[in-house]
Order: C-alpha cells, then structure tokens, then sequence
C-alpha cells in the first residue's frame, strides 16, 4: 500500500469541497485511521492522531487568512510530524560510530551509505568489518568502501570481533571509524554479549540501529531491545523507497522515544539522507521539496563539471553528458516527488527510464564525429541500422530519438536567442505551486 498516495486522496476529499462541516471533517479522520492502519501504524497511536486532529481542528480558533479546509490540512500536517517523530540533525565532527541490527536490515550498505555522507561532506571515513558471523560480510563490506571511497580495516579469520575493533581503533587515522557488527535472526544474548564487548572498547559517539522499513511497527520494539543491550543514540530506517510499511516503522521507532536518524531511500550510496519529518510527511502529503532537490544538484556539480556544458551547443554529446548528471540525481520517482508531482502514474515514470535507458545505449553505438553532429545520422540509413544494431533497440526508436532530440535542440536555441520566451519560462519555473493557496508548510 502507498501510504502517499493513499493520505493524499483522503485529503484531497476534504479540499475538493466547496464548503467544509464538522461532518466532512469527522469523515476525513476515519479516512486517516483507515490509511494509517492499514499502514501498520500501530492502533493506540492513530486513534490518539484522531482524537487531537479532531480537537484542533474543530475546538481552537483558525487563523484568520485561512479557510477551514486549509485550517484542518494545517493540522493533519502538523499531528502526521509530530506522529513521525523529531527531525535529527548529525554531527559533523571526528567520532566514532557503531552499526548494529538483525538480519536483511540493510545494516552492511547502511554502513557504506553513511560512509558516503560524511565523505561528502569532506571528512575521512573508515569502515569496519567486524561481522565474524556473516559468510562474506566482510568481503562485502571490503567492496563497499572501495566503491564510496573510504578505509576499510579488519583481521581475516579472526572470530572475535572486540580483537578486530581494538585493532581498527589502534591503526584508524581517520575522522569517523564506522564499526559493522554482526546481526543474528533475532535478538538474543549472544548477540547483546558481542554489542557490549565491542562498545567496551571501541567507546562510540554514535550507536545506530538500522531497521527495515519493510518490517513495520515492530521496528519500535527492536528499538527497545536493542537500546537495552548498548544505549542508541539513533535508528536508521532503510529501504524506505519500496515500502508500504514505513509510516508503521517510523511512527513506533518514534513511539518507542528513540531518535530516527537517517533513511535510506534507494539502492545507491548517495540514496540517503538526514531524517527530518516535516520534509517527510510534506512529501506524503504532495508538498514539494524543492531544498532537498537543489541539495541533490548541488552534490552532482561536485563531481561533474558543469561548466563543461553551459553555454554550448546542444549536441548528442553534450546532451550525454547532462544525462549522466541527472541519473546521479537518483530515480525519477523520487525525484517526481519532491517536485510536488508524486502520484505521476508508476507505469509512466518507468517508460520515462527505460527511454533513458536506451537513448543512453544508443548514445554509447555512436561515433564521435556523429555525437557532435547530429545531421550525419538523418539521411543515412547504413548509420541509423549500426546504432541500432549496437543498442539493441530498433531503427524505429533510433529515429524516434533523434526526432526528440532535434525538438530539444530547437528549443535550446530559442531559449538562448529569445529573451521574452526566456522570461516567460523563468517566471513559470518560480511560480507559486498550483493547489496549496498561500498555505506554506514546509
């Protein structure tokens, strides 16, 4: 179940009404229970959520510039942040770091993820392969650190992961040591003896419990065992992107008084960022995030040189290039999402990246004389049969591609020769957004 888009309907129900009663306001709060349950939210929580939504919506005073109906949005927004828990904002100095969590909770690709995020930020990162119990965790987390770029330390054969912990602590010069422990199929005594012999020596800053979202209000409860057995000062909810279940596991780790932390929405290092719920639920709800969004294409710039393609001719090559750029941004539905634009059909965002896909396979059978000339390919069926040929894909989407290309390439130079339609599209792009009146949540 989408919890998004299921919320979103519920309010839209309400917004949709010429005139809004305490009846259509009463109805709304047994959508939201029905949402939110079938979420996997646990049921005290929710009906606590409807008891105070109810209450402010239909006891306090509203602001005076604003409807009833954007005065109950403005509510359910508010509750829905504070039912998901504190935002978290993380240090950004040297310490030391210790993952722990169960199997199949991601915790190994958690460790390079946050790995990659400090990296980012421009702190030395090491990690630490200190899973005896796993078979290959420690190859696996050995190949992860080369791929974000930071240090990676254990013992072979070594079984007694606080030996291998002392010796990453004794050799470490970086700015945050990052410890990957051992998970067990559940939580038991071996597994708290292990936790507690590792937190003796390596005395960390930070200790981060990695749930999967998938597992839902029984992440509260993980929480709990696991804050027993060394003191968390964080829970990291992983696989956010593909599960229905996440409001269930945000809302009881929140329940549970631990801090989430980060989330890890996507298969890739750079797929992860700071927990921070009002930007959470606005997305739930449709509101756009377009900070997060600049974040993204603030980091991309680092490792791309943009100045490379501002100003150019649009050519195949140059048109690569920026393609490349904004597959770093992540999946199109995530970024669908923080535009505002979440509910845009499934079955179109994934047409929209197999088309990417194969104009980059496309791209990649053409020669650099015809990367930088276009004009080479479109009277030249020997070329146009290569290419296809090369990607896999038939002369009929070759020539689909170029004919789309030739549009953008004839939009470029009217956007750079044509002032007026210049600033039309600039004051489109920083128009206010269509649907939330002057009601700023976020």
């Amino acid at each position: 179940m989408d919890l998004g888009k299921k919320l979103r309907e519920a309010l839209a129900k309400l917004t949709g009404k010429p005139y809004v009663d305490a009846d259509d306001v009463k109805a709304l709060i047994k959508d939201l229970q029905r949402v939110l349950i079938s979420s996997d939210v646990n049921v005290k929580l929710v009906l606590a959520l409807s008891k105070r939504i109810e209450e402010r919506a239909l006891k306090t005073d509203k602001l005076e510039a604003l409807s009833l109906k954007e005065h109950v949005t403005k509510i359910v927004y508010e509750e829905l942040v504070s039912l998901m828990g504190a935002s978290y904002t993380p240090r950004l100095d040297r310490h030391r770091i210790l993952m722990c969590g169960l199997y199949g909770s991601g915790k190994t690709t958690t460790c390079a993820k946050i790995a990659h995020y400090y990296k980012t930020r421009g702190l030395s990162v090491a990690l630490v392969g200190a899973d005896t119990d796993r078979p290959a965790a420690q190859e696996q987390l050995e190949q992860l650190s080369k791929q974000v770029g930071a240090a990676f330390y254990t013992i072979k054969g070594e079984k007694d992961p606080s030996i291998i912990a002392a010796d990453a602590v004794k050799r470490s010069k970086e700015d945050i040591l990052i410890i990957d422990s051992a998970g067990r199929n559940a939580f038991d005594g071996h597994l708290v003896e292990e936790l507690r012999g590792i937190a003796g020596i390596l005395k960390p800053d930070e200790c981060y419990l990695v749930v999967s979202a998938d597992i839902g209000q029984i992440a509260g409860k993980q929480a709990t065992e696991f804050n027993s057995a060394v003191p968390l000062s964080g829970v990291i909810v992983s696989k956010m992107d593909g599960s229905g279940k996440g409001g269930g596991a945000l809302s009881s780790v929140a329940a549970s008084s631990s801090k989430i932390s980060f989330v890890g929405i996507g298969e890739k290092p750079a797929d992860f960022e700071t927990y921070n719920s009002e930007k959470f639920v606005g997305r739930l709800l449709g509101v756009p995030d377009i900070g997060a969004l600049m974040e993204k294409i603030k980091e991309i710039q680092k490792d791309t040189d943009m100045s490379k393609l501002e100003g150019e001719e649009l050519t195949i090559e140059t048109f690569y290039e920026q393609l490349k750029a904004a597959k770093k941004l992540g999946p199109l539905g995530n970024i669908f999402s923080m535009l505002g634009a979440a509910d845009v059909p499934k079955e179109m965002v994934q047409q929209s990246e197999e088309k990417l896909k194969k104009f980059e396979s496309m791209i990649n059978s053409m020669s650099k004389a015809e990367k930088k000339d276009a004009s080479l390919l479109k009277s030249n069926p020997a070329r146009l049969a290569r290419i296809a040929k090369g990607s896999g894909c038939t002369e009929k989407e070759v020539r689909e591609f170029l004919s789309q290309f030739e549009k953008m390439e004839k939009m470029m130079t009217m956007f750079k020769r044509n002032r007026g339609f210049r600033k039309k599209m600039e004051k489109m792009m920083k128009g206010g957004i269509p649907g939330m009146g002057d009601m700023k949540v976020v």
